[in-house]
């Protein structure tokens, strides 16, 4: 894909913080492009996960499950506030007057931008070796005697340790190309690491069963290494060939290439050390502590039922939460990440706009109030998606999840509880969707002050979170299905926090954001639908979260019964469905 072209100048000669047409084409169709290739990596990845599950018992799932947080955690306190800083990073200071030999600035002045981003990415690369030695340290400190009697528990750990430091030092290229809005090579680079992952940890599995070898999770943490390789390489690929197009180095340098030395000196005000962009490193310190938090809220369940439950009770939640979860992973989180960085590129500086600019009739202020009336038209119409989408979940999902459980893992995995955990995971899963973008878009306008304000929040709600918990796990000894509820406590104060900040940022704006926007306009006669088809399940014999007996009989009776509630959403919500087609395709681009 192309560059986005340049921002158009106000009538005062400032810059519109406003995406052009093109942009934010570029934009819609990338995260198009990136939801289906990973929904195809993915679902190789689940096809792979299905074949292990043959080999797998529940006590390995949940270690698995461990040795992936710690390597989460390590790639998240490494690179996430920094991620988030470049995203809302405006182009760095630079001269626009041309230079000794004659040349204009504004080729200078892109390669100085990349420039910024890359240096900031290599600072991922040393948080991450700190983290990765500091986690795992503690993890082998601190882990029960049944999870450490699992084989080759440490020489697992070690090999995701270095898989984490490999994908790390992607990071220069991958945050400079996701600045230039090149969603395409992100793709490519998760469909081979995925592809090689599937690959090295299968052949392990299938090699140390044909020797008869065990091996434990060490599979796992090799696939892991083989994915890191996988995106390393792509993006450095992808990466090279900008830097040698835009005359910038993947490599720490300078951010300036001019020859005029007043230019030079003007230029690296803006710089810690000549490398680092002043605003980008602030910002990303500032969000470190939210970072810190959101991750353990993130995490929290796992690190949850690893101190209050055993490795099997831990095997069953991850499998439940390997397929409730599938959906976010797919289609959420693409989405997610996508309008945060729409949302930091459209409002970039709409937090120095005064309260009062829709009573101001300077012109030169009109595309800000144009800017902020489109995202809050986005907003909702993202969110109405969301809810509609969540409507189809809640109704069908828990009659047919875990269906699909038992056909493709097998009645013992169906009876050991994964099937009931699934069907409540269901009244979860809407939560985690909303929470996603509307977080995204805190994150994307968010000042220093009401990141801290967050971060204040977010503790409190990890601290009623971890009481709900002990309160599911301990004390009512619910199990799963108990850390499924504290989950969505913890997720619905999340939203609801997130929500009161929306409609104040945007009544300080000049611009209502109306919630009643985002309820489907049909919304009584889905709950007449869903009623009528709940019934028509139980009569049929269909249960939620037991064992069948005849799954496949089971399975076509929800598909049968499910097709005349999905017309009906459809041709309700028809005007509003053809409208985000034509978004897709990039045609109008406001909201319905």
């Amino acid at each position: 894909m192309g560059e986005p072209s340049s921002p158009p100048k106000l009538p005062n000669g400032a810059v519109s913080s406003q995406p052009s047409a093109a942009a934010q084409g570029s934009a819609v169709r990338g995260a198009s492009l990136l939801i289906v290739l990973q929904i195809l990596s993915r679902a190789v990845t689940f096809i792979a996960n299905q074949l292990l599950l043959r080999f797998l018992t529940a006590q390995l799932l949940g270690v698995t499950t461990q040795l992936e947080v710690y390597y989460l955690s390590v790639l998240f306190f490494a690179r996430e506030s920094l991620r988030v800083a470049i995203q809302r990073q405006g182009s760095a200071p630079a001269a626009t007057k041309k230079s000794d030999d004659g040349k204009d600035g504004a080729g200078s002045e892109n390669a100085q931008d990349s420039q910024a981003v890359v240096n900031v990415g290599h600072l991922a690369v040393v948080l991450g070796l700190g983290a990765a030695i500091g986690l795992g340290g503690a993890y082998l400190h601190y882990v029960d005697a049944a999870t450490a009697s699992t084989p080759y528990l440490d020489s697992a750990l070690y090999i995701y340790g270095v898989a984490s430091i490999v994908e790390l030092l992607s990071e220069p290229a991958f945050v400079v190309l996701q600045h230039r809005l090149r969603f395409g090579p992100r793709a490519a680079a998760e469909s081979i690491g995925t592809f090689l992952r599937c690959f090295v940890t299968f052949g392990s599995v299938a090699f140390a069963w044909k020797m008869r070898l065990e091996l434990g999770v060490l599979p796992f943490a090799l696939g892991q290494l083989g994915y890191g390789f996988g995106l390393l390489g792509v993006y450095l690929w992808y990466g090279s060939s900008l830097a040698s197009s835009e005359g910038f180095s993947l490599l720490p340098r300078g951010v300036t290439s001019a020859t005029n030395n007043e230019k030079r000196i003007t230029s690296k005000k803006g710089y810690t050390l000549g490398l680092f962009y002043k605003p980008t490193l602030h910002l990303a310190s500032s969000m470190s502590a939210q970072s810190l938090v959101k991750h353990v809220l993130t995490q929290g369940d796992t690190f949850l039922v690893s101190i209050l439950s055993s490795p099997q009770s831990q095997g069953v939640y991850a499998l439940a939460n390997n397929y409730g979860s599938l959906l976010a992973r797919l289609v959420f989180q693409p989405i997610e990440e996508s309008s945060r960085n729409y949302f930091s590129k459209l409002l970039s500086t709409s937090n120095s706009t005064p309260a009062s600019f829709t009573d101001n009739k300077n012109p030169a202020l009109q595309p800000e109030k144009q800017a902020i009336t489109r995202a809050k038209n986005d907003l909702q119409s993202l969110l109405k998606f969301y809810t509609l989408l969540s409507t189809l979940i809640i109704t069908i999902g828990p009659f047919a999840l875990p269906l699909l459980v038992q056909l493709i893992a097998g009645s013992r995995w169906a009876s050991s509880g994964a099937g009931v955990v699934l069907s409540q995971y269901c009244l979860y899963i809407p939560l985690l969707a909303i929470n996603g973008v509307t977080e995204a878009f805190v994150s994307s306008v968010a000042s220093e002050s009401q990141v801290n304000r967050q971060s204040l929040w977010m503790g409190a709600f990890s601290f009623a979170f971890g009481i709900a918990g002990y309160i599911c796990l301990r004390v009512l000894d619910m199990g799963a299905v108990g850390l499924v509820y504290a989950n969505a406590i913890n997720m619905l104060s999340r939203i609801v926090w997130s929500g009161t900040f929306i409609s104040g940022w945007f009544d300080a704006k000049g611009v209502g954001f109306t919630w009643g926007d985002v309820v489907p306009k049909g919304l009584a006669i889905y709950v007449v639908g869903t009623a009528a088809l709940w019934q028509g399940l139980i009569m049929a014999g269909v249960g939620v979260g037991s064992v069948s007996s005849h799954v496949f009989r089971d399975l076509v009776t929800v598909g049968v019964l499910a097709l005349p509630y999905v017309g009906l959403v459809a041709y309700v919500e028809r005007n509003y469905l053809l409208e985000c087609y034509r978004s897709i395709r990039g045609g109008r681009a406001s909201s319905p």
